[in-house]
Order: C-alpha cells, then sequence, then structure tokens
C-alpha cells in the first residue's frame, strides 16, 4: 500500500580527544516510520513508477506460465476465437439466422469476439491474480496494485496476436481500413482500463470471499450474452439504448464501426460507456486500495 516514509537524522556528539566515543543512545540512532497514507484517493504515482520494472516481470511471469509445455504456445491466442467464430457462425449465423448489419457473419462476430476474448481472460485473471501470488503478499513489501495489473496486461499480447485474423478476414471480404481504424488503440486502451477495474473489484473481493474465484467465469458467460457479440445492437431496436449501459456493448459497436466501417460510430452510445468504464476503474481502485491493508492477514 501506498505510504509515507519519515527519517529522523541522528545526532552526532563530539567525544574529547583520546576517549573512546560512546555508544549512540537508542533514541538517537535512524528511525524510520511507514504508516498508510490518508484518504480515500491516496493513491501514489510516484511509488508505482519506481516499481515499474516489477509490473514488467510480473507481466512476463504470466506470459511464461500460461504457454510452458504447450506445443502449440502463442497460436492458442488465435485458435480460441477462431473456432469460437466458426461454432458461432454455424449456430447463429446459419442456423438462427441471426441478423449482421449486413456483413458476412464470420467477421461480424468475430470482430466482437476479438475485445471480448481480451476482455473476459483478463478480467479473470486479474480476478484470481491476488490470492493466486497470496506468498509473494506475505513476504515481502510491493504495490498491491501491480498484481491485477500486470495480469491484465499479459493478456494484451494475445489481442495482438488475434488481430491478424482480423486482418486476415477484412482482406478476405474484402473491407478496406477506413480513417476510423485510428480509434481502435483508443478503444483498446479503454478496453485495457474496464478490465483492470472489474478486476479489481473481483481481486479484492476473492480474498475476502473465495466463493467469487467460482463466481467469476459465470458473471462472465452471462456478460457475454448481455453484450452485443453474437448480435448487433440493431437487433433491440427501441431499447437498444439499454445497452448503452453496459460498458462492453459501447466498445463493441464502435470495435465494429472503425474496423469494418459499415456504420457510423455511435458516439452517444460509447460516450456513456466511457463515463460508465471511468466510474467502475475509479470504484475498483478506490475498494481495492480500502482493502489490501488486510490481504496479508485474511489472503
Amino acid at each position: 500500500m501506498p505510504t509515507d516514509v519519515d527519517v529522523s537524522e541522528s545526532i552526532i556528539e563530539s567525544q574529547p580527544l583520546g576517549q573512546e566515543p560512546a555508544a549512540p543512545s537508542v533514541s538517537l540512532l535512524p528511525e524510520m516510520v511507514i504508516r498508510p497514507r490518508r484518504g480515500w484517493f491516496a493513491i501514489d504515482l510516484n511509488e508505482l513508477w519506481q516499481y515499474r520494472e516489477l509490473l514488467y516481470f510480473l507481466t512476463w511471469r504470466d506470459i511464461k506460465v500460461r504457454y510452458k509445455q504447450t506445443v502449440l504456445g502463442a497460436l492458442w491466442a488465435i485458435i480460441q476465437p477462431a473456432l469460437n467464430m466458426v461454432v458461432f457462425t454455424l449456430f447463429f449465423g446459419r442456423l438462427a439466422k441471426m441478423p449482421s448489419d449486413g456483413v458476412p457473419y464470420p467477421i461480424f462476430v468475430y470482430a466482437g469476439l476479438l475485445p471480448w476474448t481480451y476482455f473476459s481472460h483478463a478480467v479473470t485473471q486479474a480476478g484470481n491474480s491476488v490470492i493466486g501470488d497470496k506468498n509473494l503478499i506475505t513476504k515481502v513489501y510491493f504495490p498491491r496494485l501491480l498484481i491485477p495489473m500486470g495480469a491484465a496486461t499479459a493478456g494484451l499480447m494475445d489481442f495482438v496476436i488475434a488481430m491478424t485474423v482480423l486482418g486476415g478476414l477484412m482482406v478476405y471480404y474484402g473491407f478496406v481500413p477506413s480513417v476510423g481504424l485510428m480509434l481502435f488503440p483508443v478503444l483498446a486502451l479503454v478496453t485495457y482500463i474496464l478490465a483492470i477495474g472489474v478486476g479489481l473489484w473481483f481481486a479484492a473481493l476473492n480474498v475476502k470471499y473465495r466463493d467469487v474465484t467460482y463466481a467469476i467465469p459465470f458473471v462472465v458467460q452471462l456478460w457475454m450474452f448481455c453484450t452485443p457479440v453474437i448480435y448487433p445492437t440493431t437487433l433491440l431496436k427501441k431499447y437498444a439504448w439499454v445497452m448503452a449501459l453496459n460498458p462492453m456493448g459501447g466498445l463493441i459497436e464502435a470495435y465494429r464501426a472503425c474496423t469494418l466501417g459499415h456504420m457510423p460510430i455511435a458516439w452517444a452510445s460509447l460516450s456513456i460507456s466511457c463515463v460508465i468504464i471511468l466510474a467502475v476503474f475509479m470504484g475498483g481502485l478506490i475498494y481495492f486500495r480500502r482493502m489490501e491493508t488486510h490481504f496479508a492477514d485474511v489472503i
């Protein structure tokens, strides 16, 4: 947790010549007091910057552990969303005749699966990250915030690798990138912030209530069906505005609009989603910071 450090200078008194220096009293020795900062928003950004190398090592550790002793390695980052695209295309695209706003269903659903796969994986990993590193937490001090941040950051590599499939689908179906594609990195950053925010909520709750470990996959699955991943927002007709209250709903629609260019970006819906994302992130940050003082005691 963020700390203030007070160091009181030791006073060295001069000794007469020919005499051995007297042993300093306990009260004159340097004294370091470590105490938590006061207030809800006492987040020490300078401390996080000082520990930036630890964030790198935590991220790299999660990446190596994920693909350790695997035959396909990083190809799993492509296989998972690609197979989901095939299954959804067969069942929802062909059998259920799900509309796709005039776009071929495979690329339509993959454009939604790409950010969703990263988000769901990042939330799951971040939510279980603190209890997974309990031995590290109980032995040494460092900003606990770096643990869920490292878990969410590690998933960005899979996100970048999976983008190659979307590029191949755009070439295959003849979609030419437009100027709106410049918004893609911004959307990726906002998705990353949302994943950290939700992950912080789950991570802090998971330390005290281990039921959260089993609830996270269930919540994420339900969240996917409440998000326009396999169906367009236009399917909801006059209730489409409700989707703006789902932060991932506005983001996924923006992802599709900026990559496929089949429809203009819904700035109103995206703005509402960004406001909610900011609230979720700040709430998770405050709650995590509030609870981290007790992590070592109850983990």
